[in-house]
C-alpha cells in the first residue's frame, strides 16, 4: 500500500512504501518483484554479451555457456559473501543456514569474488577469451544487473538506509531488520535507489568507452573502471545505509566500506598496468565449436 506521511510540523510528506513483496502467485510458486529485477539482469546482460561477441567476431554461442558460469558465481559468491562477511556467527552455529538462500542475503562483494573465479575458469576452456578481456566485458552487464537488482532491494525494503528529514525520505512500514514501531515509522533514505542511479551511470560510461573502442579496448580498461566507480560509490554510499553486520557496529568504517577499499585499489592498479588489446579476429579465424 502507498501513502504520504507528515511529519511533526506537518511541512514536508513522505512516501510510505509498503508494497507487497510478492507480485502474484502460482499455487506454491511466489514470483517475487526482486526475483524479476534479478531476472532482468541476467537476461539484459546476455543480449549485451550476445553483441559483444558479435562485434568482435567472436563465436555468440559461447555466451551461452558464459551465462551458466555467471549465475552461478554470481549466486554462490553471493550468498557466501553474505554469509562469511557480515552473519559469520549465525551461518557456522548451524551450516544449513548456509543454503537457505530463500530466506534472502546476498553480498555484492562476494558476487565480484564469484564472478571473477566463474570467468576465470571459463576462460580457462576458452582460450581465445583471456581473463582480463572477458572481465573488461563482463564489467558492462554486472553494472546494467547491479541497476536492477538495487530496485529489486527497493520492492523487497532492505538495505534500508538511516533515518533522514530530507524532502525524498521514504518510510519502510515493512523494512527488514526493523524490530519497533518507531524504527519503521521513521523516514529513511532510498539509499538502495541512490546506489541503483550510480550503477545506472557507471553502466552508461563503460558502455560509451567500449562504443569507443570495441575490439581496440585495452585489457583492464574496463574492468578497472568498473572496480574504482562501482566500489567508490559503494563506500560514500554506506554512510547513508544501516549497518548490517552485528559486530562492526562501533567500527570506525562498515563491513562494505572495508571490503570497498581493496577493490577500488585492484581497479587503479588495473588501469595502471592495462594491456594492450587483443589481435584483431576476423570472421575466417573465429573460433568455431
Amino acid at each position: 500500500m502507498l501513502g504520504v506521511m507528515s511529519n511533526v510540523n506537518s511541512v514536508i510528506t513522505y512516501l510510505q512504501w509498503d508494497i507487497n513483496r510478492v507480485l502474484f502467485e502460482l499455487g506454491p510458486i511466489k514470483i517475487r518483484y526482486y526475483g524479476l529485477f534479478f531476472t532482468a539482469g541476467f537476461i539484459c546482460g546476455y543480449l549485451i554479451l550476445r553483441w559483444m561477441f558479435r562485434t568482435e567476431n567472436k563465436n555468440v554461442d559461447d555466451v551461452e555457456s558464459l551465462l551458466i558460469y555467471m549465475v552461478i558465481g554470481t549466486i554462490i559468491g553471493a550468498r557466501l559473501g553474505h554469509c562469511l562477511f557480515y552473519h559469520p556467527a549465525y551461518f557456522f552455529e548451524d551450516p544449513i543456514r548456509f543454503l537457505q538462500i530463500w530466506k534472502g542475503g546476498l553480498a555484492s562483494h562476494g558476487a565480484a569474488i564469484g564472478i571473477t573465479l566463474s570467468a576465470w575458469l571459463y576462460s580457462r576452456k576458452h582460450t581465445d577469451q583471456p581473463l582480463l578481456w572477458l572481465l573488461d566485458r563482463l564489467a558492462i552487464p554486472v553494472a546494467l544487473a547491479g541497476f536492477f537488482i538495487r530496485i529489486g532491494n527497493f520492492f523487497n525494503s532492505e538495505i534500508l538506509g538511516r533515518t533522514t528529514d530530507v524532502p525524498w525520505a521514504v518510510v519502510f512500514k515493512d523494512g527488514l531488520g526493523l524490530k519497533t514501531l518507531a524504527a519503521k515509522m521513521a523516514p529513511r533514505h532510498p539509499v538502495m535507489l541512490y546506489e541503483s542511479f550510480c550503477y545506472g551511470c557507471i553502466f552508461l560510461v563503460l558502455i560509451l568507452v567500449y562504443r569507443k573502442y570495441r575490439a581496440e579496448t585495452p585489457r583492464g580498461l574496463l574492468i578497472g573502471l568498473f572496480f574504482i566507480m562501482v566500489f567508490s560509490a559503494r563506500f560514500v554510499l554506506e554512510f547513508y545505509k544501516l549497518r548490517q553486520a552485528e559486530f562492526a557496529q562501533t567500527l570506525p568504517l562498515s563491513v562494505g566500506q572495508m571490503l570497498s577499499i581493496p577493490l577500488v585499489i585492484v581497479g587503479i592498479l588495473l588501469l595502471i598496468y592495462r594491456k594492450p588489446a587483443l589481435p584483431a579476429v576476423t570472421d575466417s579465424t573465429a573460433k568455431k565449436t
